[in-house]
């Protein structure tokens, strides 16, 4: 057996809120029961692998700085088995149920397609095997169609036929290893689906190419029997100009245009919300209004800077938002709290990666809490349906119901004369009952 990644971290034990443990959860406790379900079961973090295991800690202006003593630096496949065996130790160190990847995160491209595959079997073969000796599991599986050159004018919206059709191979393959580690979903991030000028750029065109793509997908989904959602995951800029999933409500108009809605739901990143103009809390919501709620890719920006900067979510006023959202969904099903976050540049130690997740699960962990307070409190709800009562009875219910129009709206208004008093929306008062709880 090799030798431990981590040898002197046990593992990640709950102590509760007085604890000074570092290395302890205080308020993640993963067997507490919150409206009929246990923490784990709501939340179900997920590892993701490429921040945690493939991030160097590099930037434009530095080189990286993360000590990573079980990586030799080398992209070979005997490399990235030992990886895997490092990160499996991590998941269960930490308590994470579950784990995400993108197929060039685990294994090396190699010298032709037929080569990159035989690589990411001889990994996946690791990966199966620990996740049997493990119990953690697959949330989900994705393609990396973004970061080798042959992408630099996109994957499925490229003006290169034939760079189209390798992204397509390399998702067939994806979508394979996926379902054969039991994946729960698979996810489609357009990172270069967009384009840097509309001087060069046939926008309709590349549109279409990937409302294609997205079917045949969708045909092989089916093809091989996997059983897992899509997700779609928006973001607005960054690497492109303009990315075609920019925002919840873009992409759900994407998906309707193209004859796919039935057959994607959404993963909705913090970070990526912000880049688009929005909070987490609305791109939840649109997501779940349209029933398109799947997963969350749990992280934080730093609003002082204007890039995605995947930091580890701290805020319990977020936390809490996300899953005020996320158990009026009813919660995310085969989706998941994943956290797409990365320890800074100058958080470079090994120990820094359990420092990172534990502050993020005990974040959400604090969150869900409040949010269930806050339900069980009920004020918020009943403030809300008594804003909303016009709409039970008479014209509201007609409305709502489809069967008035503007001749009896017309009608309704010259009889009635005097309309009903509107109502403050006592916004202060709202915010101050959610700050009982925090």
């Amino acid at each position: 057996m090799a030798a431990a990644a981590f040898p002197k971290i046990k593992k990640i034990r709950y102590e509760g809120p007085d604890s000074k443990n570092p290395l302890s959860f205080r308020y993640y406790d993963e067997d507490e029961v919150i409206e009929g379900k246990t923490m784990k079961e709501h939340l179900r973090f997920s590892v993701v692998y490429w921040h945690t295991f493939r991030n160097g800690l590099s930037d434009p202006f530095g080189v990286a700085t993360a000590i990573r003593p079980w990586d030799d630096g080398t992209d070979s496949v005997k490399n990235a088995q030992k990886r895997a065996r490092v990160a499996f130790e991590f998941f269960e160190k930490l308590g994470a149920p579950f784990y995400a990847f993108h197929d060039r995160d685990v294994a090396p491209e190699g010298s032709s397609l037929s080569r990159t595959n035989k690589n990411l079997d001889a990994v996946v073969k690791v990966l199966k095997a620990e996740q049997e000796r493990t119990g953690v599991k697959l949330l989900w599986g994705t393609a990396c169609l973004f970061a080798h050159p042959r992408y630099v004018h996109g994957a499925a919206t490229s003006c290169n036929a034939d760079v189209f059709a390798f992204a397509g191979a390399q998702v067939k393959k994806a979508l394979e290893v996926t379902k054969e580690l039991k994946g729960e979903g698979y996810v489609f991030w357009g990172g270069r689906e967009g384009y840097s000028t509309l001087l060069n750029t046939h926008l309709k065109r590349e549109m279409d190419h990937l409302g294609r793509f997205l079917q045949m997908a969708v045909d092989y989904k089916k093809k091989i029997g996997f059983k897992g959602p899509f997700y779609i995951e928006p973001k607005p800029k960054e690497p492109t100009k303009h990315q075609y999933d920019s925002d919840v409500a873009a992409c759900l108009n994407f998906l309707r245009e193209y004859d796919l809605l039935d057959h994607f739901k959404l993963n909705v990143e913090t970070n990526h919300a912000t880049l688009a103009g929005h909070t987490m809390h609305h791109e939840l919501e649109v997501a779940a209004a349209a029933g398109a709620l799947g997963s969350i890719d749990a992280n934080t920006g730093d609003l002082m800077l204007g890039w995605d900067t995947d930091q580890f979510p701290t805020d319990v006023y977020l936390t809490t938002q996300c899953m005020l959202s996320i158990l009026k969904n009813g919660g995310l099903a085969t989706g998941g709290v994943n956290f797409d976050a990365k320890v800074r540049r100058e958080s470079f130690e090994p120990i820094d990666l359990f420092h990172g997740h534990i502050v993020g699960m005990d974040a959400f962990a604090r969150g869900l809490r409040v949010a269930a307070a806050i339900r069980a409190d009920g004020r918020l709800d009943d403030f809300i349906a008594e804003r909303y009562r016009s709409w039970n009875q008479g014209i509201g219910a007609r409305i709502e119901s489809g069967k008035a129009n503007f001749q009896e709206l017309e009608k309704y208004v010259l009889k009635k004369g005097k309309l009903a008093k509107n109502t403050s929306g006592r916004q202060e008062l709202l915010e101050g009952i959610i700050n009982e709880y925090l």
